[in-house]
Parts: C-alpha cells; sequence; structure tokens
C-alpha cells in the first residue's frame, strides 16, 4: 500500500470516527451512522462496516443485515446522479419502460449493469415513486421530473451534462 493510500484510509476512519462519537455507539445510532456513510461515499464500503461494527460493539452480521434490510442503503458503489424510473401501475401504463430503455442507451449502461464504469450514473427502476399523477416520473438525485418520454429523458440527461461541462 502506498503512503497516500494508507493516509487517505486514515483519514477516512478518522472521519468516521468521528462520526460514530457524534451520533454514539448505541444499537440506535447505527441507521444515522450508515447514512452517513452513505451519503459521502455513496455507497456503504465493505471495511467501513466491519470498522463500525468494532467500534459500536456490535456483529459484523447485524450491520451487514441493516445495511441489506433498508433499500436506502447499497453495498455497490452508486453513481454522481442517482436515476429512479418508477415502474408502478400508473407509470407502467404510461410508458415508464420506454424511458427506462431511452435512458440505459443514452448513458451507455450494459450488460445488465446499473452504474456507468465512469461512475456518473446510477439508473434503477422502483416501484412507486407517489407521483402517480405526473406519469411517468423520473428522480435525479430526489429532484422529480413528470410526465417523461423517451425523448425527455435524453434532453433531461443532455442538459445535466451541459451543467457539469459549465462546472468543470
Amino acid at each position: 500500500m502506498t503512503q497516500a493510500a494508507l493516509s487517505n484510509e486514515v483519514s477516512v476512519l478518522d472521519w468516521l470516527s468521528s462520526v460514530i462519537e457524534q451520533h454514539g455507539t448505541k444499537p440506535s445510532s447505527l441507521i444515522p451512522i450508515l447514512q452517513e456513510v452513505q451519503k459521502q461515499h455513496r455507497y456503504l464500503p465493505e471495511e467501513l462496516l466491519t470498522y463500525i461494527a468494532t467500534a459500536m460493539n456490535l456483529s459484523p452480521a447485524t450491520v451487514y443485515g441493516v445495511a441489506t434490510f433498508y433499500a436506502q442503503f447499497s453495498l455497490a458503489p452508486k453513481g454522481k446522479y442517482i436515476i429512479k424510473v418508477c415502474d408502478g401501475t400508473a407509470c407502467h401504463v404510461r410508458k415508464a419502460m420506454p424511458v427506462y430503455e431511452a435512458l440505459r442507451k443514452r448513458v451507455r449502461l450494459v450488460d445488465g449493469k446499473s452504474t456507468t464504469d465512469n461512475k456518473r450514473y446510477t439508473v434503477e427502476t422502483v416501484s412507486c415513486l407517489g407521483a402517480c399523477g405526473l406519469a411517468p416520473v423520473v428522480t435525479i438525485n430526489d429532484r422529480v421530473y413528470g410526465q417523461v418520454t423517451p425523448d425527455a429523458i435524453c434532453l433531461i440527461i443532455d442538459e445535466l451534462e451541459k451543467e457539469e461541462g459549465d462546472q468543470a
């Protein structure tokens, strides 16, 4: 392991120690701690779950069980932009799947993957986003887009990438 990698690992563990200290080590603190780790890393790295278990005096199985029980948590790296396409009844009837397929094609997702190789986009389907009147609905990092068409989702991604270019 290089010195830089070792230094980065130590700083991540220092950060995580401060998160645990802030929330405390009682079992009810586990979910808020996992939420902070997910927010920071966009997923829950296995080595951090082990560290959390040790620091909180919990079994690794308990921490892993909580991390896999709740849909909000991911054990795989997610993209900077998490895009959810609703496939609930109203959205499905109003052609959400062609939107999903156009989106996957536009961001170049292949081989059944849900996250692009560059970690920019994660594309998922969800059972319901609770905005049936706007069907079909897509969210991008919790921003809601209603009555989306295959052409519209491509324009939305084009605009997002244009904004990204302006920020770079």
